[in-house]
């Protein structure tokens, strides 16, 4: 009898593999749980982005410019170099007759605001620009010294 126990004993080997099969099974339940989560994550609200299709800006007249500075007061650049302080009134009144003269679409007007001004004033120049029929608004800004183009 201690021959056959001895037997038994020896044919049960020890295997140094690791099992993955509990692993895959695990891997597969978080897979499936994602799938089905994510799209319920997608919370926000719809933008209508606008298109691009890179091609660079055609300037060929000088684009205006409305500065707001940082106390909020307004300038106009209708030409490079020429900057007159405005009212909101006079700004509009401005605005309004270069859009009359050159069109809706032809006219470039950017908005030039500093970096220290409150965000409202910016936003009141913008609304002036709607309020004269300009149809698109441009934002300027500086890049950073040493960022890479």
């Amino acid at each position: 009898m201690s021959g056959t126990a001895i037997r038994r004993h020896r044919k049960r080997k020890l295997k140094a593999e690791i099992n993955v099969v509990p692993y895959i099974d695990v891997m597969l339940v978080l897979l499936i749980i994602f799938m089905v989560t994510a799209p319920l994550l997608t919370l926000g609200i719809d933008v209508d982005l606008p298109n691009s299709n890179l091609k660079s800006m055609d300037t060929k007249t000088d684009p205006v410019v409305v500065q707001v500075d940082e106390k909020g007061n307004f300038f106009l650049a209708v030409k490079a170099g020429s900057n007159e302080a405005v009212s909101a009134e006079t700004l509009k009144t401005k605005i309004r007759a270069l859009v009359q003269q050159n069109g809706k679409d032809k006219l470039q007007v950017f908005v030039a605001g500093d970096g220290r001004a409150n965000y409202q004033p910016i936003m009141d120049a913008m609304n002036i620009l709607k309020d004269a029929g300009v149809q698109k608004v441009g934002l300027m800004s500086q890049p950073e010294k040493g960022a890479k183009r």
